[in-house]
């Protein structure tokens, strides 16, 4: 039996203390991983043995801080003087290395000596980076004095160089994996704000060229350490994202209620990191850049730069008691913070107007203005327009703010969205960022408005109610009658402002789900916004709103159904008359069409190019078929499988044909010839193709790509009042190849005519609306659509 097996079947108890302290001793926190890493010590010096000349074990990294995780790596380095020899430095790391890959323990190691640890550093910098937190386990504890003590004195005089190097590391690593605060399934170590960012901030500290802002910092890492902690526990392996499958158990673990309350605290934990990560590499820029132009300035000024060789730094005058100093905002001397309660927003705003960073002294500083009268003065109010107007510089000045607390003191309800996730895909940005991106997006949009103002101030009020019991929009339109009066808006301003909030998702969900020739569309507008003022306010609103949502949010289609939905609105506003809509008469080409259908007893295909105001990705495609059982089912599904999107679509008898006008887009790659679906869809009639065969592989496959990912079940109600001419099916669910060709076989079965469609997709989910009628053309009875909606709920599960 070779020695290291020997070793490693030792009855040390390693393995039963560390169960132990996983699942019956301390909750996931610092008293977890510290017990672990002393647990850990004893074993692998009790490995290494006494009366080892020469010889030092190391840990490294994580292991070196005493941070280990239940599933950490072990960092660990075996140092050695070179005296041993190789065959003897050998047999003492199979001493060391073989119980602990023997126990299934995952071992980062490596054999060096001081001067190989150096060498190996000055080209590696994760190396560097490892060796600035190692700490002696065992051995000599000389050769890991010299280690560490080599490792600062080079990383101190190599800083100039390695830190731009570290940032860019950080920075890289960011463009890959994101922002922690933003993500639904976040890595909790490579994500911007997270553990590895931290990491750095400390390597910066012990450049001694620049320091971390410390306030909170080292609870929010300890944070996201401690979730890191349950996440292993609750999966068993060495994983770093929070994945959606574990993040109840995760929160259980850290006695949270609920995912929510746990990605809420990983959100302001990353904030703090990031932040932290902000002003810190602002200052080492600011450092090395006045290093590198130093030797420049002595020979310009002979020497001298005034009293004492010092060079005063410009200061540019920005507004009253705010300068510009070194490519930063700071206060000026004068500035008086405890006196001047509008200081923060007039400093803020000039920050932004200019595209400069607001310095964190400044912020530290004006913490301690006192809070604003009520109602605010008009310069108040007017410097939080001019901030929110900025467009991009608003988001980093915010954000200053709102890390030192500013934000939440003028805006007390402000505190119940800060780091709230949204668990939906199409949104990217936690709800208090997404509310500043929406007003970024509005400010491009100042220009289209009568009162950039109450745009920009709505935008950033539209989402207050999420997180609130009931609909987000009503809740937030009963908390801005008091917030718009806090800021000193009249009674009129405030009851726009409200109107905004309230129904700042009516024009996209009308435009995009009910019939705009329909009478009673436009009336769903009217009657809600009665103004052409505040319809103007909420056609920009809408398109901020969905523009800093996320690309499926805003499109082309889009915009152009919401613009055409504002100006038949206006019109009526206006007083033009909104006739009930009468059957439009058949065109002569949709005539001939029905014609041709009818002589040559089957299907007429015509894809059209963009025109007649679609936009530049959307085509029309006309079918004409004499009428018959399974047109809009077969038709769908044709069009599914060769992955073209439908936007909208409508379907009308002519001449003794059935007409159905789509609006299609190419999923990917070219649209189809005309010719290919005329013959798939005489196939498909004729029962040669099999449409639901064809579409259930799809779907199948669809399937294992998603597998283990939870979707809520489909949702078909009734919109009351959604047309005086047809019964309108709303159908929420998850979208899928061929899910409009189901929807069609349903209502065929169910025998009612479908008079229109119109379809929309957000990320992934739909929210369908079709028009429907009974066979002699009249809106079903409240019963009936009642009985339609649940069956074909019961369908599509």
């Amino acid at each position: 039996m070779t020695p290291h097996r020997q070793a490693a079947e030792e009855p040390t108890g390693y393995a039963a203390a560390r169960l132990r302290l996983l699942h019956e001793e301390p909750p996931p926190g610092p008293a977890l991983r510290a017990g672990l890493a002393r647990l850990t010590d004893r074993w692998l010096a009790s490995l290494l043995g006494g009366g080892t000349q020469g010889v030092a074990l190391v840990a490294v990294g994580g292991y070196g801080r005493g941070e280990l995780s239940p599933r950490s790596d072990l960092d660990v380095l075996l140092l050695h003087d070179g005296t041993a020899g190789a065959t003897g430095i050998a047999a003492v790391a199979d001493r060391v290395w073989y119980p602990v890959w023997d126990m299934g323990l995952a071992l980062d190691h490596s054999v060096r000596t001081p001067a190989e640890a150096r060498r190996t550093a000055a080209g590696d910098l994760k190396v560097h980076l490892g060796l600035l937190d190692a700490r002696h386990l065992a051995g000599d504890p000389e050769l890991t004095a010299r280690l560490r003590t080599t490792a600062y004195e080079d990383w101190r005089a190599q800083a100039p160089a390695r830190l731009p190097e570290l940032r860019e590391l950080c920075e890289e690593r960011a463009r890959r994996q994101g922002e922690l605060r933003f993500l639904l399934e976040p890595d909790l170590k490579e994500a911007r704000g997270g553990l590895r960012d931290a990491t750095a901030l400390r390597a910066v500290a012990a450049s001694w060229l620049a320091d971390a802002p410390r306030e909170g910092l080292e609870a929010a890492r300890t944070l996201l350490l401690d979730t890191r902690d349950a996440l292993h526990l609750a999966t068993g392996r060495a994983t770093d994202r929070l994945a959606l499958q574990e993040q109840d158990q995760v929160a259980a673990g850290l006695g949270l209620p609920d995912a929510d309350a746990l990605l809420r605290g990983v959100y302001e934990a990353a904030h703090t990191v990031a932040y932290a990560g902000e002003v810190t590499w602002r200052e080492v820029g600011r450092v090395l850049k006045s290093r590198s132009g130093r030797p420049r300035l002595r020979r310009i000024l002979g020497g001298r730069g005034g009293r004492g060789g010092f060079v005063e730094p410009e200061r540019v005058p920005l507004a009253e008691g705010v300068v510009e100093q070194d490519g930063e905002v700071v206060l000026a001397r004068t500035a008086r913070p405890d006196r001047d309660p509008v200081l923060p927003l007039r400093a803020a705003a000039a920050a932004a107007q200019a595209g400069l960073p607001l310095s964190r002294h400044a912020v530290r500083r004006m913490t301690v203005a006192g809070p604003l009268p009520v109602p605010w003065p008009a310069e108040a109010r007017e410097q939080l327009v001019t901030l929110l107007g900025a467009g991009e510089p608003t988001v980093a000045v915010w954000e200053a703010l709102e890390a030192e607390g500013i934000v939440s003191r003028l805006l007390p309800e402000w505190e119940h969205v800060r780091c709230r996730p949204q668990r939906n895909p199409v949104h990217r940005w936690t709800v208090d960022r997404h509310l500043v991106e929406t007003a970024v997006q509005a400010s491009a949009l100042t220009r289209r408005v009568g009162r950039p103002d109450l745009l920009l101030v709505a935008a950033l009020l539209h989402d207050m109610g999420k997180g609130y019991p009931g609909d987000h929009s009503e809740a937030g339109a009963a908390l801005v009658p008091d917030i718009a009066a806090r800021l000193g808006f009249d009674a009129e301003d405030t009851a726009v402002l409200t109107t905004l909030v309230r129904h700042h998702l009516l024009l996209a969900e009308t435009a995009t789900r009910r019939d705009l020739d329909d009478p009673a569309t436009v009336r769903t507008v009217t009657d809600a916004v009665s103004r052409t003022g505040t319809l103007e306010l909420l056609h920009a609103l809408t398109e901020a709103d969905a523009r800093a949502t996320g690309p499926a949010a805003w499109s082309d289609w889009r915009a152009t159904l919401v613009a055409d939905l504002v100006r038949r609105a206006a019109a009526a506003l206006a007083g033009e008359p909104v006739a009930d809509r009468p059957e439009p008469a058949p065109t002569d080409e949709e005539e001939r069409l029905a014609k041709e259908a009818l002589r040559t007893a089957g299907p007429v295909v015509v894809l059209g190019a963009p025109s007649d105001g679609l936009v530049a990705d959307t085509v029309r495609l006309t079918v004409a078929v004499p009428d018959r059982p399974g047109i809009l089912p077969a038709t769908a599904g044709v069009l599914a499988l060769h992955r073209l999107t439908v936007r909208a679509a409508d379907l009308r008898a002519v001449s003794g044909a059935l007409l159905l006008n789509w609006r299609v887009a190419a999923e990917y790659g070219s649209l189809p010839d005309a010719a290919r679906l005329r013959g798939d869809l005489v196939r498909a009639l004729d029962g040669s193709l099999r449409v639901e065969d064809r579409l259930a592989e799809r779907e199948a496959a669809y399937g294992k790509r998603r597998r283990g990912v939870p979707h809520a079940p489909p949702r078909v109600t009734v919109a009351t009042g959604g047309s005086h001419a047809a019964t309108v099916l709303e159908v929420r669910a998850q979208d899928a190849p061929g899910l409009l060709h189901r929807i069609g076989r349903a209502l065929e079965d169910a025998g009612v005519w479908v008079r229109s469609a119109h379809v929309s997709t957000l990320g992934a989910s739909v929210v369908d609306a079709f028009y429907v009628t009974g066979v002699e053309g009249a809106p079903l009875a409240e019963g009936e659509a009642a009985v339609l909606a649940t069956a074909l709920e019961k369908a599509l599960r």
